[in-house]
């Protein structure tokens, strides 16, 4: 009874370790992409603070959309 218990913890350890090896190799960690932050500007109509790349810009300003630049009178600029 004891050879069975011995044997069966030889085959347990060398199944841990060849479990182990395979995760280990099959796929190594990808890292993220740095991605970099972007300008934050302040909408002159309501004061949101946003990505400069979606502001309408406007003749008197930035602005969080056309409603808030047509709200505040303000034209596209040419």
């Amino acid at each position: 009874m004891k050879y069975l218990f011995l044997l069966l913890v030889v085959l347990l350890v060398i199944w841990a370790i060849k479990r182990g090896k395979a995760t280990g190799q099959a796929k190594p960690p990808s890292t993220p992409e740095a991605t970099t932050p972007s300008e934050m500007v302040t909408c002159a109509h309501c004061g949101i603070h946003l990505p400069q790349e979606e502001a309408v810009s406007g003749q008197k300003g930035l602005y969080c959309s056309t409603e808030h630049r047509t709200a505040a009178q303000d034209r596209n600029p040419s």
